[in-house]
């Protein structure tokens, strides 16, 4: 059987290897169209793997004596720590060893190392970093929030389209909606960029583009692919994730306030858990790094078990989809 191969950075995150060691057997356990590749210091591996029941043949350990911190340079550490877990996993990805790859360690270190490691698709100009993000009718596509701070119009259109085949293609949106960001909904308005990348994303045939989307909209879910420059996207997530820590705070401080609402949490608590399932992206491990030679995958710092397991099943879907080949023959051919 051919399996879709992931490396994964073992000592990448805070919760490493514990959680992402538990992940990687979950992932094992829950599809069997996956083979794990462990990149770390492999007695801690093997110390963790020793935990669980799994197929043995299905996950592989590949030694790395040096782990990349968050507190280093990102070229620096990807330039100098050869053996880290993060430049031996991408390599097995660059030399076609591997056929994704998934950390939660630093996301500089993972940029870094995807652009010059594995590298960008001939003809695409940035690889933006697109996360899932939860809206009330599912999931956007937020293209680009942290890998291109300084992006261009003809890179943003390049982002739309990619975000927009991600989403039909892995997603299963058919004809997603395409969006902006911009301060109205007006042509007009925005700065120069957006004012300059508007017209161009209209011009777009394969896109099915909708106009500007104002930031308070994203989480009704008007559009499916959210398109933007990394620092507008990084601000978007980062709020997001404080807006849905501060609402839980509020709901907990809420439902202690009295008895009576003691009473009536306890009452709807199955009811307000399942409705705040729409705010959490878990069913969607990681963010890819997209138009790369071979598909990157970051997962947030703090990851738990289940955030990895989702992240490397992500990449089953992505690789039988084989979603760079479309990107090349719909952009680079265009």
């Amino acid at each position: 059987m051919d399996y879709i191969r992931v490396a994964v950075d073992a000592m990448g995150g805070d919760n490493a290897p514990v959680e992402i060691v538990k992940g990687a057997v979950r992932a094992v356990q829950d599809d069997h169209n996956i083979k794990v590749i462990l990149v770390g210091k492999e007695d801690e591996i093997i110390k963790e793997l020793s935990k669980y029941e799994y197929d043995k043949e299905r996950v592989d350990i590949v030694h790395a004596s040096e782990v990349i911190t968050n507190d280093e340079s990102p070229t620096l550490a990807i330039r100098r720590k050869k053996d880290s877990s993060m430049v031996v996993a991408l390599n097995l990805v660059k030399n076609k060893e591997a056929d994704a790859f998934v950390s939660a360690g630093s996301t500089g270190a993972v940029l870094t190392g995807g652009l010059f490691i594995v590298g960008r698709i001939k003809g695409i100009e940035r690889a933006p970093l697109a996360p899932l993000i939860p809206t009330l009718n599912g999931h956007s596509l937020l293209v680009d929030c942290g890998a291109n701070v300084d992006a261009t119009p003809s890179q943003l259109v390049q982002f739309a389209r990619m975000g927009s085949i991600y989403m039909e293609e892995v997603v299963g949106i058919k004809n997603p909606k395409v969006a902006i960001v911009n301060i109205g909904t007006e042509e007009e308005k925005g700065n120069a960029l957006v004012k300059e990348t508007y017209p161009l994303l209209k011009e777009c045939k394969d896109i099915n583009f909708v106009g500007s989307i104002e930031s308070r909209n994203i989480p009704y879910g008007e559009a499916d692919v959210i398109v933007c420059e990394a620092f507008v996207g990084n601000v978007i997530l980062k709020l997001y994730e404080g807006v849905a820590i501060a609402l839980m705070d509020v709901l907990k401080s809420a439902f202690k306030s009295n008895t009576k609402s003691k009473i009536g949490a306890l009452l709807a608590k199955d009811s307000i858990k399942d409705s705040l399932k729409v705010l959490t992206s878990d069913d969607y491990g990681g963010a890819p790094l997209l138009g790369l030679n071979g598909l990157v995958v970051k997962t947030h710092g703090n990851s738990t078990h289940k955030d990895v397991r989702n992240a490397i099943i992500q990449c089953v879907t992505f690789s039988q989809q084989q979603i760079n080949e479309k990107i090349k023959e719909k952009l680079v051919k265009a």
